[in-house]
């Protein structure tokens, strides 16, 4: 057989179950292909000896005609949930040590049906970031690169984020598929920039529990796959009720591949004209009506709507999403687990563990969000927040009581930047990279993202589709009927190989 890191997760799963390949082969081509891309720096932790452990127990329950939906499914895991026996950082430097005795509610679920680890994930700190730079591990390189005249520039480009080693690692065939999480765009955005398929689920879907919180109302997990297909087959075993959740959702989960392929006839699809943004990109607009065209081929309408409270979106976002982790990220103080700074007294120990732990983009929300909490300025900016925020999904319900299936928006203002090009003096400029992400977890609702083509720089670019609460085997058809029309993306030759 060729090299089975080239394989889909399907064609993995399809050459398991004839006994052409073995779950070990298979593991073992993906450890080998992590070691040659560590230039990449897509992980954080490599646990080689517990994924052959875990390969050599699936080839045990094939040879039985046993085993689960993902048996001897090679997996990335983002380094934010929680691995039994196995180090989680959020790639911050404050939970140097902290190796937790308890498995994530969405990872247990995958070594249930048989998935294998391949190791952690690297992420922005605390998935705070879009672009993969944030991380106390050192910043993601992207598998591609940009292209200059015949060849390409030496510049690093930049995975996505918060899930970067997520999406480069998918991209750069490490891995089958990888978790993920989206509180404002880090499932979504890095798999635009990375040519691959990502998914963000309603909330509720999927567990967060044993998953280390940012804004515990926006986060949901999530995976990024290769393809649309793959996504569906990944989002089927993380999702499921979790009673160790208050948030999770008690609602049977669908059959999402059986959804790939459907027929889309007859579907509704809007076109938010808020999204079309002053000074948008040409190749972002002309991707927006490609996409409506294929859409239209397949057999959908496509009608105008209007998200008039779109506009308020990022604002609103980056007060609330700041003030939940503000709150959230006071439990890492030194005294439990994780970093601890000596100090005369408790409030100095404080002060110098998260001084040390934390990294700048951290601290700059922590600070954030403690204001907007604080006395004389929660009414002013957190409030008002929370009012658009409902505005938000108002704006989303009137479109689906209309009859709209799902909505149709690009993934990014832009293709993949190269390190250090945003964010260095102006963090906003960063910020704004969420634009067109930030209204679904507002909303609470799905969306999904899927390659659409590749730009004039080389790099790729992604639709999103918006659909309608617990309505992921919609946006599965939806985007498979994007794939089919666009042509699979394909990937970056392993240049990274040679780089020492």
């Amino acid at each position: 057989m060729s090299d089975p890191t080239h394989l889909t997760l399907v064609e993995a799963r399809d050459a398991l179950a004839s006994k052409t390949l073995s779950a070990v082969e298979l593991t073992q081509a993906h450890l080998d292909a992590i070691v040659k891309a560590r230039a990449l720096n897509a992980f954080i932790t490599e646990t080689p000896e517990q994924a052959l452990r875990m390969a050599k127990a699936s080839d045990a329950r094939l040879a039985r005609g046993e085993g689960g939906p993902l048996e001897g499914l090679p997996l990335g895991i983002k380094d934010l949930y929680c691995t039994k026996g196995v180090r989680t950082t959020a790639a911050s430097r404050i939970l140097d040590g902290f190796t937790p005795t308890y498995e994530s509610a969405v990872s247990a679920n995958l070594w249930r049906d048989g998935a294998v680890m391949l190791g952690k994930l690297n992420l922005d700190e605390f998935a705070m970031g879009s672009s993969n730079e944030t991380s106390a591990f050192g910043p993601v390189v992207s598998p591609w690169r940009r292209k200059q005249g015949e060849g390409f520039d030496s510049a690093k480009i930049v995975p996505g984020g918060s899930s970067g080693g997520s999406s480069a690692a998918v991209a750069a065939r490490l891995c089958l598929g990888a978790t993920a999480t989206d509180t404002g765009g880090s499932i979504r955005q890095p798999a635009a920039f990375t040519g691959t398929v990502g998914i963000k689920p309603t909330y509720g879907r999927c567990s967060r529990w044993g998953i280390v919180a940012f804004a515990s109302s926006l986060d949901q997990a999530g995976p990024i796959a290769r393809t649309v297909r793959d996504a569906a087959i990944l989002l089927r075993s993380m999702a499921g009720h979790d009673p160790k959740d208050t948030t999770s959702v008690d609602a049977p989960v669908p059959d999402y591949e059986a959804a790939v392929g459907a027929s889309i006839k007859g579907r509704r699809i809007g076109v938010p004209q808020e999204y079309r943004l002053n000074g948008m990109a040409a190749e972002i607009a002309s991707l927006w009506d490609e996409g409506v065209k294929w859409l239209r081929e397949a057999g959908a309408e496509v009608v105008d709507i209007s998200l008039p409270h779109t506009r308020h979106a990022l604002p609103a976002y980056y007060i609330l999403a700041p003030a939940e982790a503000s709150s959230n990220l006071a439990r890492y103080d030194g005294v439990r687990y994780g970093l601890r700074e000596p100090g005369r007294d408790v409030t100095e120990m404080y002060e110098k563990t998260r001084a040390k732990g934390f990294g700048a983009e951290v601290r700059r929300r922590i600070m954030i969000g403690t204001y907007v909490l604080s006395a004389g300025y929660y009414d002013a900016y957190y409030v008002r927040a929370q009012k658009i925020r409902g505005l938000i999904k108002r704006d989303f319900d009137e479109a689906f009581a209309r009859g709209v299936d799902a909505v149709l928006t690009p993934a990014t203002p832009s293709t993949a930047f190269a390190h250090g090009e945003k964010g260095s003096s102006d963090p906003v400029e960063m910020y704004l990279n969420d634009v067109f992400t930030v209204t679904v977890n507002m909303a609470g609702l799905p969306g999904i993202v899927a390659p659409g083509a590749i730009a004039s720089d080389g790099l790729p670019l992604g639709l999103q589709l918006i659909g309608r609460p617990f309505d992921e085997t919609t946006l599965f058809s939806l985007a498979a009927a994007i794939e089919r029309a666009a042509g699979r993306i394909a990937l970056p030759a392993p240049w990274w190989n040679e780089t020492k």
